[in-house]
């Protein structure tokens, strides 16, 4: 990757210390792409072996000091190149291989929850280092600079690397996850037309972004809403990662899902599993309480209600996010960023003998007779190696079924809106009246 040259700065900036290291790529002006190294794993000296951070099938530039400063050739053009080997101290040597995380709508207040989690270790555990890379826009660069600021404020030892840019082709470089956060809002007025269409081209965009320079088996999580057609696009425009490896995130869905009943239940939502959140993230979703199970027993067996089963607890689930904001006065940012932990834990954790969870994914090959070609929110399992299988042992009576082919029917209707971004042909919006889109998300 090219990079810009710098002189060395005259003034001290906060950026620029034994701790951190200031990169520039070429296409970004000074202060659109920081990178921060978090923390050293001990102080350099003038006899200190040092090198730079290069590719792995890169020869690391030769370190000189200038000024009292540890600087290298011009191959490496950072300020301050100081890095870290994982296999030199007794306390890393154990730990995994770096993992590299893209992180989009870095800025705002999901991912002010999330990072702190990934960086903490909860997420992929106690050995594994990780490098941040987070993405945002040219309006909230100054924003991402305070992030990083915070995070390396928070000496996490796991966090190993954070870098800091507006354009997805330098972000994404090599990342094995993405978690695709950022989308434009719906505001007042806007129709779901309207919507699918300004952040499609954001997915598609960022699609595109990591075909060409992500790892050729990264994972990728979206969240930006509409997220099932979000991810469709996404998939459509990276031909060369597999479709299975991307999600559309339910997870929240399924969470909320399994605390309705825990409440009706009068039991602790750790009783209620197999819990499946079928279809689109939108009115149309349909929580699944036919499979569901509390304390191993059906669902129906335990809470006699049947109405409330087939009424109320749908809409209790569905306005869950828009009964925050009336109590709180803000969208559910901390229970989504928890919902995306739980997300890929569920991918790089063996799913318990018998359980399942919930994630959009593509429904090529699903055993459920769901149309093909669409990211529909299905049971899974993992066996922890961040791949899953479709659960096929589910029940489906004509009740689910009637459901689950509405919530089809959308996002059939939300694909012929997109087809100018999926390379589908001409885009034609059928979505009707209705406005499926969940309370508290506009």
């Amino acid at each position: 990757m090219a990079m810009a040259e710098l002189s060395t700065p005259k003034t001290t900036s906060p950026f620029l210390n034994s701790s951190s290291r200031l990169r520039l790529s070429s296409k970004l002006h000074l202060s659109n792409h920081f990178r921060h190294l978090l923390p050293p794993l001990h102080t350099t000296t003038p006899n200190s072996k040092i090198s730079c951070s290069v590719s792995q099938n890169s020869q690391a530039p030769v370190a000189v000091q200038e000024n009292g400063l540890v600087k290298t050739k011009k191959e490496c053009y950072g300020v301050f190149c100081l890095t870290y080997d994982l296999k030199a101290e007794e306390e890393t040597r154990s730990w995994k291989k770096l993992i590299n995380i893209a992180v989009s709508g870095a800025a705002g207040m999901i991912s002010n929850h999330l990072l702190f989690k990934l960086a903490s270790g909860e997420v992929f555990g106690p050995d594994q280092p990780i490098a941040l890379k987070l993405l945002g826009s040219e309006r909230s660069i100054q924003a991402l600079e305070g992030v990083a600021m915070e995070l390396e404020d928070s000496l996490f030892p796991l966090l190993r690397e954070v870098d800091i840019g507006t354009d997805p082709n330098e972000v994404f470089q090599d990342v094995e996850w993405a978690i695709l956060i950022g989308a434009k809002p719906r505001g007042p007025g806007m129709e779901r037309a309207d919507l699918l269409d300004i952040n499609g081209q954001i997915f598609a965009e960022q699609g595109k972004a990591l075909n060409k320079v992500a790892s050729p088996n990264v994972k990728v999580l979206v969240v930006g809403n509409p997220c099932n057609t979000n991810a469709l696009i996404c998939l459509k425009n990276a031909p060369n990662i597999p479709a299975k490896n991307f999600h559309a995130l339910t997870r929240l869905d399924e969470n909320r899902a399994k605390c309705q009943l825990a409440l009706k239940a009068g039991v602790f939502y750790d009783k209620v599993s197999n819990m499946t959140i079928w279809g689109n993230h939108s009115t149309t979703q349909v929580p699944d309480f036919l499979n569901a199970r509390i304390n191993g027993l059906p669902v129906k067996e335990v809470i006699t209600d049947h109405k409330w089963l087939e009424e109320g607890f749908t809409e209790s689930v569905q306005k869950r996010g828009g009964l925050l904001i009336q109590k709180w006065g803000r969208s559910s940012a901390a229970s989504t960023a928890v919902s995306i932990v739980d997300a890929i834990k569920s991918l790089v954790t063996p799913t318990p003998e018998g359980d399942w969870f919930s994630t959009g994914v593509y429904t090529d090959g699903n055993p459920y007779g769901i149309e093909e070609g669409l990211v529909f929110s299905m049971p899974c399992r993992s066996k922890g190696d961040g791949d899953y299988e479709l659960v096929k042992d589910v029940e489906i009576d004509d009740y689910l079924r009637k459901r689950i082919a509405k919530s089809e029917a959308e996002l059939l209707a939300e694909k012929r809106c997109v087809a100018h971004l999926t390379g589908e042909g001409i885009a034609y919006c059928d979505l009707g009246p209705v406005d499926t889109m969940l309370p508290g998300e506009v």
